[in-house]
């Protein structure tokens, strides 16, 4: 077993030495030796180690997410490894999906069929949580919290089928407040108290153990956060006030 100088190590990965010295800084890739005159030297473990912050950033994962997943005390490379590949195998059956679009499309402008407005779209809905909307702000409030770092760990094992439901689970949540705002139903009415307990139960089982103190900051962060705001007054004018209300609600409810 040999070592390797920052400099081979990345011709062998394909990245910059630049890149190399940003991983060593972050505590994600840190060359475990050094030599006599005191240059860092990679070996075989720190190789595995990158390869592995490699294949996570090819998915898309962000460097603070990888982290938290090398991190974690019960990490397991192969259980790394075998995730990745069933997240990879997602992708290639999207894409896929997505050459097929293209092809019927194609077919279509040569008139050779006409598409209907349901096919137009087939393959293009989103795989997983919307990560550009939401993954910023959530990074921000609590990317240095045990909750954040067991949302990461649990949702890296998701398949689609798995977003499917929690998607699925979390628009009959919101759609049944924008019902009860609607009909100018008040938030602490039994019903409101109810979807509010089952957003909570979303949240604590599809993300993170969601106590109800945990549970009242989130919705402070509905109404807070311009961003959040957006998505449910978007849904419906004052959804986030009205569910921000429903969860206090429902908080003082189960308080002794």
């Amino acid at each position: 077993m040999g070592s390797w100088t920052v400099g081979e190590v990345a011709a062998l990965a394909g990245v910059s030495v630049r890149t190399l010295h940003h991983y060593d800084a972050l505590g994600l890739v840190v060359p475990s030796s050094r030599s006599q005159a005191g240059y860092r030297r990679y070996e075989r473990g720190d190789l595995e180690r990158l390869q592995e912050v490699l294949l996570w950033k090819a998915l898309g994962f962000g460097l603070d997410e990888v982290a938290t997943l090398l991190d974690d005390p019960g990490h397991d490379r192969r259980a790394a490894l075998l995730r990745q590949r069933d997240l990879l195998a997602q992708q290639a059956r999207r894409l896929a999906a997505v050459r097929t679009l293209v092809e019927r499309t194609l077919t279509t402008m040569d008139g050779a069929e006409v598409m209907s407005e349901t096919d137009m779209f087939d393959g293009l809905s989103p795989l997983e949580w919307n990560e550009r909307t939401h993954g910023e702000q959530v990074r921000e409030r609590w990317g240095d919290t045990d909750a954040y770092r067991e949302s990461t760990r649990r949702t890296a094992a998701y398949g689609r089928e798995d977003w499917d439901r929690l998607r699925a689970q979390s628009e009959a949540i919101e759609a049944g407040m924008a019902a009860l705002l609607g009909a100018d139903v008040p938030p602490d009415d039994p019903r409101a108290l109810d979807l509010a307990e089952a957003h909570r139960r979303h949240i604590d089982g599809w993300f993170y153990p969601c106590s109800y103190q945990m549970h009242v900051r989130l919705a402070d962060m509905y109404v807070a956060d311009e961003r959040f705001t957006a998505h449910y007054d978007g849904r419906a004018p004052g959804l986030a006030a009205y569910l921000r209300e429903a969860i206090v609600a429902n908080a003082v409810r189960v308080t002794p």
